[in-house]
């Protein structure tokens, strides 16, 4: 049996480097949590409080005053009071920890003076509304399902169908079209004919069929379809329940100057992180080994924690000064203007590795005048001649922006083949496959040829 000596180098990761790149990669939510757990095991680690408690106290001072001082509170107040031991006043009331369409509903039956049943069978139909705001199942069901007759139903969805907002409790796009323009004074009864029995018609745009049908004249026509696309077939998209919604918080704020930008850190929302002077000094005075011991590894995780929380702020920032400067002429013009720029590029700037340009803008916000974008939405592939990627060129931001530019401008009467769009792309400068076109224009929502056109 021989025994074999050999020597090689093998590259391991500190406890240090590793939480380093953990924090680094964290977004601003999961850092805060991050924090506070430290927080709590770590007695050495301090949280430096953003307001004084003398001023947190006057800041809660002055809301109660603002509060006990609005009579429109006073008033909802002694309503509540008043219709506390009622049970039908359940169905009016609105937690304000969910803002749901559900509740926005009900809150509007309270004020109705309607049978009993008629509320309590309104409500139990408002519970049967899909996100749209829609009432997707047929009243004979919802009859059978509920053990309630289905006249007394119809009467219910007429009062829920006369609540806001308009269109709710609609079972068809047709009702929900028409619920929205009955409401309208004078009531427009060409929009009205159009609502309930052209719509296919109006959705492939022949005017001329319409006009012919109902006897207006084709600008009549145009008005009234014009007035329809305008109206919400979905009524219930604009309420969401809060524990759905999703509150982001920018890291970096982008300020806009006429020659040139400024870069902020969002540091607000954080806590400025610090050593306890208090475990310090007894750390320095204190002979026990034992406690000596204790508070000397306390120290080094508190430090190794205030360094790498302040080591991920900049290289974030560092990040997104590169961003900012490849990126300019998105920040400048907006939307359809990102150049092509990758990972590599960054790296390549900073002088780090790729993982670390990667984690420093996963889940991290800017904000800007244009809106509130993830940091990953600024890198985009550049576009070869067949829609391939390479290094440099045309970015797929850029394409889509000129592809919609060019269906907005066409002949309605004679829209645009993707291949005949591929073609006019191609002619300035951005070419692009037939596939890659047709790909562009469904993620963009555009319809087909066929979809596009307008018949007189």
């Amino acid at each position: 049996m021989e025994l074999d000596i050999t020597q090689k180098q093998t590259q391991t990761l500190s406890p240090q480097m590793m939480q380093s790149m953990e924090i680094l990669q964290m977004g601003s939510q999961e850092l805060l949590e991050y924090i506070e757990e430290a927080v709590q095991e770590n007695p050495v680690l301090e949280v430096e409080e953003q307001y004084g408690r003398d001023e947190t106290e006057q800041l809660q001072r002055k809301m109660e005053w603002l509060e006990s001082t609005d009579v429109q509170n006073r008033v909802y107040l002694q309503q509540d009071a008043e219709d506390a031991g009622d049970p039908v006043s359940r169905y009016g009331a609105v937690d304000e920890r969910e803002e749901t369409l559900y509740y926005y509903v009900l809150s509007q039956l309270r004020v109705l003076e309607l049978p009993r049943e008629v509320l309590e069978t309104a409500a139990l139909l408002v519970e049967s509304l899909d996100g749209n705001g829609w009432l997707d199942e047929p009243l004979a069901a919802l009859a059978a399902e509920l053990g309630r007759p289905e006249p007394l139903l119809e009467r219910a969805l007429e009062v829920v169908q006369s609540l806001e907002p308009a269109g709710v409790g609609a079972r068809t796009l047709s009702e929900c079209l028409c619920l929205q323009l009955s409401r309208r004074r004078p009531t427009p009864q060409l929009d009205l004919a159009i609502a309930r029995d052209h719509l296919d018609a109006l959705s492939k745009g022949r005017y001329g069929l319409i006009a012919r049908e109902t006897g207006a004249s084709q600008e009549e026509v145009r008005a009234a379809c014009t007035r329809i696309r305008a109206l919400n077939p979905r009524p219930g998209t604009g309420f969401a329940a809060r524990e759905n919604l999703t509150y982001i918080s920018p890291d970096i704020i982008v300020v806009s100057f006429p020659d040139h930008f400024e870069l902020l850190t969002n540091d607000y929302f954080f806590p400025t992180l610090s050593i306890s002077g208090y475990y310090t000094r007894m750390l320095r005075e204190n002979s026990d080994a034992e406690v000596k011991e204790y508070l000397t590894g306390k120290v080094r995780q508190a430090k190794w924690m205030v360094r790498a929380v302040e080591q991920r702020r900049s290289t974030l920032m560092a990040c997104a000064r590169c961003i900012l400067d490849l990126q300019e002429p998105f920040f400048r013009q907006g939307p359809g203007h990102l150049v092509p720029m990758s990972l590599a590029d960054v790296a390549r700037r900073l002088e780090v590795h790729e993982s670390t340009v990667s984690r420093a803008v996963k889940d991290k916000y800017i904000q800007c005048s244009q809106g509130v974008y993830p940091l990953s939405y600024f890198f985009s592939r550049g576009l070869g001649p067949a829609g391939e990627e390479r290094g440099e060129g045309t970015s797929p931001d850029f394409a889509k922006s000129l592809l919609k530019r060019l269906i907005e401008e066409e002949d309605k009467r004679r829209p645009l083949s993707d291949q005949k769009l591929c073609e006019r792309m191609a002619e300035q400068g951005c070419t692009l496959s037939r596939r890659t076109v047709a790909k562009y224009r469904d993620e963009l929502r555009i319809p087909s040829t066929t979809g596009r056109k307008r018949y007189e």
